[in-house]
């Protein structure tokens, strides 16, 4: 694999992280609601998706899912349904006030490391994604070592970005404006991921 194929696959993923999806919308609200530390692990857990999903393709899961029709749909489905779940939780405590950090239990970092995998390891589309990119650029006599390296940066690329993420939305600033509109921003991220749910299970 030459280095320029490498650095494309880099690209395209890093580009396809920063793009808003589901994933976007958990942790800018987690970031929000529960601070730093708790969206920092839920970044983790959207880079160990990103890297399951990725050495699923390397595996030949997005082939699997073209001779298994039903399987993939399956998946689709589970994953829709995971991510309206979070959108219906999300839409019944819209209205609930937000409590002071110091007085908030905070989620442990394994609870909020398995919320980012499940939240990104329901999207199937993403082996689907990675299988197109590799199908292109990753030969299939690629080393050990450089799909390993590709597997790595994929890990750092979502992880980075959502910490990145994580940053922002966590400032004081941040969590002022999101409690004041609370409610409204809570409604609108759920219909946001309802939409999510409902594209990745009907298309």
């Amino acid at each position: 694999m030459t280095l320029t194929a490498f650095l494309t696959v880099v690209l395209i993923h890093l580009a396809a992280a920063i793009s808003p999806g589901p994933s976007f919308v958990v942790a800018a609200r987690t970031a929000a609601s529960e601070g730093f530390a708790t969206a920092a692990a839920l970044a983790l857990g959207f880079g160990l998706g990103a890297a399951l999903w990725a050495a699923a393709a390397m595996a030949g899961l997005a082939l699997l899912f073209q001779l298994v029709p039903a399987l993939f749909a399956a998946l689709k489905i589970i994953g829709g349904a995971f991510l309206i779940w979070i959108a219906i939780q999300m839409w019944r405590h819209a209205r609930a006030p937000l409590p002071d950090r110091s007085d908030l239990a905070p989620r442990s970092s394994l609870s909020a490391i398995r919320l980012g995998f499940l939240t990104f390891a329901t999207n199937s589309k993403t082996a689907v994604f990675f299988g197109a990119v590799f199908v292109g650029l990753v030969p299939v006599d690629t080393s050990f070592a450089a799909r390993a390296a590709l597997l790595a940066v994929i890990f750092l690329n979502e992880t980075l970005w959502y910490i990145t993420v994580a940053r922002l939305f966590s400032l004081t600033r941040a969590r002022a404006a999101y409690i004041k509109a609370k409610a409204w921003i809570d409604r609108s991220f759920g219909l946001l991921i309802a939409g999510f749910g409902l594209k990745i299970a009907l298309t």
